[in-house]
């Protein structure tokens, strides 16, 4: 059995700017806007966030520069390594060259480090001295938790109520770390009371966790929010793994044709193919980008191009993108980082214009390409990561039928050390799939602002 092929990169190759996809976009993205339908100015956005990821939110400079402090704290897991499969090209029996680029290794054990410690600088040089945020599965509350720490700073985490139950030791991390975890929909908002009026054993979702978290930070002058994917200061945080990746590539004197990534928010997905998109947009040898979201929870795929709110609620500006109605109610997968209602408007626009493609994958082919994925490589992948090694394994058995060689690469975007229950729960027989019923998607839809209806 060949063995697997790391290519490595030392520490001097982490980037030291982050890339702006803005810049390479062919339209300017949509504005953002405030319940009168109008533009909204980004001073609107102070009193949430910090000046610096508010002047990245809007610029479209091509390159932002990173900050030397957070540049040395990604050396301590950065660069990731890129990663030949050759043992589970074998056992697929395929032609294809499979890789992957492992983000695991971070110390919150995902990508979502990438942006929490620059969140956390940034605040932290502006005088705040609380955070608070939302987080599904788990990852981007840990990331903040340690982020926070590192900085002095503290965190308060309102997890999904269903990923609060179903991950107990992502609970236990977070709070080594020194942070404070509520499930959520939870009694210390407004939006978490009224969620629990109406609905009692309301599972929760991301949306309404990132409302109840804005209403807290919007109320106290020490606290900010921290907001672990949508936004394109997140997604511009995330370009390192793509950045590297395009260096690893060429040292391996190979390029893909196919990237793939898990795609709730966008920052997974962001993080790896735009720094391609850049490539493909000079010209390059064409790279298709896929976004792999579930089929319970399609925004791409089955939503509607239009301005949302980015919580349940209403307290967020509203966003061009697809969406599912932002009181969409996504059912209780162990894939609770893609239990999002909207995608990423700057991913949004991408594949509104083609120029990114979009596909969905149902709850137990995940699991089952996890367990084939780590029988052949021996990671065990989060169930976020399992949707996009779905995709690659597909299109490796498509190669496998036509014979044909494509260069095909992924993006693990964390382990699954502490989704071990889930795993239980498939091999038990206890998982399910959910195929979202079409009218419950149209009665969402129906729902959204008014003020879209002009724009």
């Amino acid at each position: 059995m060949p063995q697997t092929t790391r290519i490595l990169l030392p520490e001097s190759a982490i980037p030291t700017h982050w890339y702006n996809v803005v810049a390479d976009m062919p339209n300017p993205p949509e504005p953002v806007l405030g319940a009168d339908g109008k533009a909204l100015s980004p001073d609107a956005l102070s009193a949430i966030f910090p000046d610096a990821l508010i002047e990245q939110e809007v610029s479209r400079e091509r390159w932002i520069p990173i900050p030397q402090e957070v540049r040395e704290l990604y050396q301590l897991w950065r660069p990731t390594a890129l990663v030949r499969a050759h043992r589970l090209e074998a056992a697929l029996g395929t032609p294809a060259r499979i890789y992957y680029k492992y983000e695991g290794a971070s110390p919150a054990g995902s990508h979502k480090l990438n942006s929490a410690l620059p969140q956390a600088y940034y605040n932290k040089r502006e005088g705040i001295t609380r955070l608070t945020t939302e987080t599904g599965a788990g990852q981007w509350g840990s990331s903040l938790s340690f982020a926070g720490g590192v900085f002095g700073i503290d965190v308060r985490v309102y997890m999904v109520r269903v990923s609060y139950q179903q991950k107990p030791f992502r609970r236990s991390m977070m709070q080594t770390w020194g942070a404070e975890v509520l499930a959520s929909p939870s009694e210390l908002t407004a939006s978490g009371r009224a969620a629990l009026a109406a609905h009692p054993d309301s599972p929760g979702s991301l949306g309404l966790a990132i409302a109840e978290a804005v209403e807290e930070a919007a109320g106290r002058a020490d606290t900010n929010y921290a907001l672990g994917s949508v936004l394109n200061h997140v997604l511009l945080h995330q370009t390192v793994i793509g950045l590297e990746a395009k260096q690893q590539f060429e040292i391996a004197g190979d390029w893909p044709d196919m990237i793939f990534a898990p795609c709730g928010g966008g920052s997974n997905f962001g993080g790896i193919a735009f720094p391609f998109l850049a490539d493909n947009a000079a010209g390059k040898k064409p790279v298709r980008l896929v976004a792999v979201e579930p089929t319970s929870c399609p925004s791409l795929t089955r939503g509607h191009y239009a301005y949302d709110f980015g919580d349940a609620v209403g307290l967020t500006p509203l966003m061009k993108q697809y969406t599912l109605g932002h009181d969409f109610m996504p059912p209780g997968i162990h894939a609770g980082g893609l239990r999002h209602h909207g995608a990423s408007s700057l991913v949004s626009q991408l594949y509104h214009e083609g120029l990114v493609e979009a596909v969905s994958v149902p709850q137990l082919a995940t699991f089952e390409a996890g367990i084939t994925f780590a029988r052949s490589e021996g990671i065990i992948p989060a169930p976020e990561s399992c949707h996009a090694i779905r995709a690659c394994i597909d299109e490796a058995l498509r190669c496998k039928q036509s014979g044909e060689a494509k260069t095909l690469f992924f993006n693990l975007s964390g382990h699954g050390h502490f989704d071990m229950a889930s795993y239980d729960r498939y091999f038990a027989g206890e998982l399910e799939d959910f195929d979202y019923p079409a009218e419950a998607i149209r009665d969402a839809l129906a729902r959204l602002p008014r003020v879209a209806e002009g724009v």
